[in-house]
């Protein structure tokens, strides 16, 4: 029930973030991370109620979805760093590509969606953070990495995603996520994408700050399983 308890907070303080600014309660979507945690902590999360999972690694999320297949309904989430060679296996396996920085990782998602007859919605990751660990196209090279994903039949462009440095304090944080809602609200209204509607960014020690940002998808690990 501990699970259940950490989702429900964590839904409510999401909540007071959007009447704080004013949006709809409906407008951010709860992703539960759910990398590192082992596959019956999963269960329990789904079983909470939650319809969207992140995962990092394509083999730990692998040998994860078969032993929670059947659960509930579930949108799968790949949200790590993504090598082109494991593209494939990754069309098989996500509902959602969030990790989406280059031409050519387009290419090749779009080579593997084409084979499993499927289009594959992705994220374009932007890198606002000036830390090396970051991975992400650079905010200049969006319009060009957009265009060309979006110009490919199998791949379906929803948005972005970014993250900001970790703070202890997440108020300094707000500066990087209002870079990312005009990089954002700039791209939408330049490329006119179809769906382009998904702005994820947040995490468990700053997404408060991130909602209040204009935020419509947060990605929470830390704050349910509290490990």
């Amino acid at each position: 029930m501990r699970i259940k308890e950490n989702i429900d907070s964590v839904r409510n303080r999401i909540s007071a973030a959007c009447v704080k600014k004013g949006f709809s309660l409906d407008s951010v979507t709860l992703v539960a991370v759910t990398k590192t945690f082992p596959a019956d902590k999963v269960s329990e999360c789904l079983l909470a109620g939650i319809g969207d999972i992140g995962e990092s690694r394509i083999q730990e999320a692998e040998n994860k979805f078969k032993q929670v297949e059947g659960i509930a309904s579930v949108k799968k989430h790949l949200i790590g760093h993504l090598q082109t060679n494991k593209a494939k296996k990754a069309v098989e396996l996500f509902d959602v590509i969030q990790s989406l920085d280059s031409e050519r990782l387009a290419v090749e998602i779009n080579k593997a969606a084409m084979l499993a007859g499927k289009v594959q919605d992705c994220l374009l990751e932007i890198k606002v953070s000036e830390e090396e660990s970051k991975f992400g196209a650079a905010p200049e090279e969006l319009r060009k990495l957009a265009a060309a994903a979006g110009a490919l039949k199998n791949i379906r462009i929803l948005g972005i995603m970014g993250m900001a440095p970790f703070f202890e304090d997440p108020e300094p944080a707000r500066p990087y996520f209002a870079k990312l809602r005009k990089i954002f609200d700039d791209a939408k209204a330049e490329l006119k994408l179809p769906g382009f509607e998904t702005l994820s960014m947040g995490m468990s020690n700053d997404f408060e700050v991130a909602v209040e940002e204009g935020s419509t998808m947060v990605r929470i690990g830390t704050a349910i399983f509290k490990e």
